[in-house]
């Protein structure tokens, strides 16, 4: 008798119902608010234009949802009010940011939205939409979107502004995504966004992006660093009040007409801050900073600011090393404004800037601005210069997209330099700026033709790095070539660029010498001189290209003439085969294997049937770390901590080579990591030290050291742990050992 087979039952999915009234009155409630949020007059053409593009854009998203269930048309709204009201943008960039994302996901062309709004309309969204069907074993696709934005810039630098306001209501909506798209999407905020909007000037928004990536990178360190921002924000605002009221009365008996401000720092800027200085939160003394805004006329605005200068550092010791002028010398990005820091009676730095009313409006909306006060020409001639020198850049499309960003990026977060021509005209430089990137600053021929230079009258190496208030004068000569090594010392994006098309240009050239070679010599052995027989040499060599073959023959790195395995068939070359094993894998091939089901990850300890990984030097991840791996050609899978150092390059350039990584729980495992202390010295702490991370802990030790300078000591133990947990609790531990003030992980 056979055993009766039990019934499945399937639990039915419940259908998700929306209630589809109410969301057409939110739709309408949010487009009434943007067009509260739009700044200036509107024409009744302004307003009509508006209203087709909201009706358009409601009509292709209609069927449309985001990842959290709401309607997709919540997203274009709040990606045009955050142009309109945190921006400042007109109706153009109202209208294109509306439309942002129909030509990539609806049915509208961009012949549609050109017919319908016009040229400008159009260009504005095609630099917006994102490239699609690109070979992921290629540049980064992330890169090229990057370069297609930059490239539309030559024509509308709205479309940068559009591309961040997209981008910030990405990661205020990021809760909904899963953790990895969380991770990949913040790393590129960080990577790319958020040092484009500091150049741009928008500093707000690149503040919220920042603490945005941070919050999901580090969601504990965020939450931490907040809760104790909101907990001291009702004695901040009782010592604000105290600091500034002699302030107060002093520039109303000036008959000033003024705002102050308290502006506390961003969440990440103060973990930038812990981080880089190794100290607490507690010991981060600028945490908030003070704004002076003056309501002055604009040939009376540098003078004002100094008086108000003035009356500060009247009731306060200024801190001389923190003195900071942009109004003199405003910032390439048209960033103006004075910055002191000053000691208040409680014994406290306090930052405070002193600006105009039109700097603040330029230190808070940036690029939009610069372009309100057009008519002032200073105001814009700095950064018109920055994005012209961007432009020139954009002209080579030939350059690999990832060198192109890397590059670009060097000079949007660095410190700038003032440096002076021998006629005493002034250049703007990035901190770090050699003579050679000066000599490329004047002319890309000088810069390629220089072959020293000479400091203050005093002659230096090309690679001298420039300080503030060098006079610099560059010797040229007509021979000179540039060579591999200068991109070793040079800084500058245009620099960098220059060098590479000039060395590509050599490559060219010395390309046709070789292909002359390889062509005499194919004669010589009677064979054809075609493509067949050139790709035939091209995969015996392991050449990439037939013109990375000619390029080895003509220096000599291949010599044609010792092959002597050649075989000559009817005109066709041939040649042995390059070997492949069969077990040898392609990356892509790699990536297949291990990801499998995409939504898997990568189990650390198990065995992984010949795939080799092991855990990065660079943030040794120990186990309960958030990790992940990265994929390498040559290393097979690297193991990273979410917080690693080169974590946020690795995700944003190269998201197609990272997969899912999760710890297979093994007590038996020991990790390598890292611990720095300090304190103050007594009597005997070592000892008590290395006997709680010896005895009371069971840990080995690998290494130990301490040193100790006037009554202050350091030190720093490599010790063998388990997991997170047996990490934390050895800190905790230290922690409580009297005359010990800061404990923290290293990495190495």
């Amino acid at each position: 008798m056979s055993e009766a087979v039990p019934k499945v039952t399937k639990t039915p999915v419940p259908k998700v119902v929306y209630d589809l009234e109410k969301e057409k009155a939110e739709i309408l409630l949010r487009y009434r608010g943007l067009l509260r949020s739009i700044r200036g007059s509107r024409t009744p053409e302004d307003s009509r234009s508006i209203r087709k593009a909201f009706n358009i854009a409601v009509e292709a998203h209609k069927d449309q949802r985001r990842k959290s269930g709401e309607p997709y048309i919540y997203h274009p709204i709040a990606v045009a009010r955050i142009c309109a009201e945190e921006i400042g943008l007109g109706t153009t960039g109202v209208v294109a940011a509306l439309l942002h994302d129909t030509v990539e996901d609806t049915d509208l062309t961009l012949d549609d939205v050109k017919d319908l709004f016009g040229p400008t309309v159009a260009t504005i969204i095609d630099g917006l939409t994102k490239i699609s069907g690109m070979q992921f074993q290629t540049d980064s696709v992330q890169a090229e979107n990057f370069r297609k934005v930059l490239l539309t810039l030559a024509q509308d630098v709205r479309v940068i502004l559009i591309k961040l306001a997209d981008r910030l209501h990405n990661m205020r909506t990021l809760d909904s995504m899963a953790r990895d798209k969380q991770l990949k999407i913040a790393s590129e905020t960080l990577f790319l966004y958020a040092p484009l909007a500091h150049r741009l000037g928008l500093y707000n928004i690149k503040s919220e992006l920042e603490d945005h990536a941070l919050r999901f990178k580090e969601p504990t360190i965020y939450a931490d660093l907040s809760h104790q921002l909101k907990k001291g924000e009702a004695v901040r605002k009782r010592f604000i009040s105290r600091f500034i009221l002699p302030i107060r009365d002093a520039m109303n008996k000036e008959g000033f007409n003024y705002e102050i401000k308290g502006r506390p720092k961003s969440v990440h800027s103060i973990y930038n801050k812990m981080l880089k200085k190794h100290v607490t939160f507690d010991e981060v003394y600028d945490v908030f900073a003070i704004r002076i805004i003056i309501d002055t006329r604009p040939e009376l605005e540098k003078a004002d600011c100094w008086k108000v200068y003035s009356i500060v550092t009247d009731f306060y010791q200024p801190n001389p090393d923190r003195l900071r002028d942009w109004i003199s010398l405003p910032k390439a990005n048209g960033y103006e404004s004075l910055h002191t820091t000053v000691m208040s009676p409680g014994g406290r730095w306090v930052e405070v800037q002193i600006r105009s009313k039109r700097m603040d409006e330029i230190a808070e909306m940036g690029l939009a601005a610069h372009y309100r006060y057009k008519d002032n020409e200073e105001s814009t001639n700095s950064l018109d210069t920055w994005l012209n020198r961007i432009r020139e850049v954009l002209e080579d499309p030939g350059s690999n997209a990832l060198d192109f960003v890397r590059d670009f990026k060097l000079n949007l977060f660095s410190d700038e330099i003032v440096v002076f021509t021998p006629n005493g005209e002034m250049r703007n430089l990035p901190t770090g700026a050699t003579a050679l990137d000066f000599a490329f600053e004047i002319h890309s021929q000088i810069g390629k033709q220089c072959i020293g230079a000479k400091v203050n009258h005093k002659l230096v190496p090309l690679s001298q790095p420039l300080r503030n208030g060098d006079q610099i004068e560059v010797i040229t000569s007509k021979k000179q070539q540039p060579k591999p090594e200068w991109l070793t010392f040079v800084v500058t994006a245009k620099a960098k660029h220059k060098i590479k098309q000039a060395l590509r240009d050599q490559k060219k050239k010395l390309a046709v010498v070789g292909r002359e070679a390889v062509q005499r010599q194919l004669r010589t052995w009677g064979a054809k001189v075609d493509s067949t027989n050139v790709n035939a040499l091209v995969e015996y060599y392991h050449s990439g290209s037939p013109m990375d073959l000619y390029y080895q023959v003509a220096r000599g790195k291949h010599v044609l003439e010792e092959l002597n395995e050649k075989t000559i068939k009817s005109g066709r070359l041939t040649l042995p085969k390059a070997h492949r094993p069969e077990e040898e894998q392609t990356l892509e091939e790699v990536v297949a294997s291990i990801r499998g089901d995409k939504n898997a990850a990568l189990v650390i300890g198990d065995d992984l049937q010949k795939i080799d990984y092991q855990l990065s030097s660079c943030c040794n991840p120990i186990a309960g770390d958030d990790v992940f791996g990265f994929i390498s050609p040559d290393e097979g899978i690297k193991i990273h901590r979410v917080n690693c150092p080169n974590a946020v390059q690795l995700m944003s350039n190269f998201a197609y080579r990272i997969v899912k990584a999760r710890w297979k729980g093994k007590d038996t495992v020991e990790f390598l990591a890292g611990i720095r202390f300090s304190g103050i010295d007594d009597v005997g702490l070592v000892n008590k030290i290395t006997t709680i991370i010896s005895h009371e802990h069971n840990v080995n030790m690998r290494a130990i050291s301490f040193e100790s300078n006037d009554g202050i000591f350091a030190g720093k133990v490599m010790a063998y742990v388990h997991d997170t947990d047996h990490l934390n609790s050895l800190m905790d531990k230290l922690k409580r050992v009297r005359g010990v003030r800061s404990v923290e992980r290293v990495d190495r």
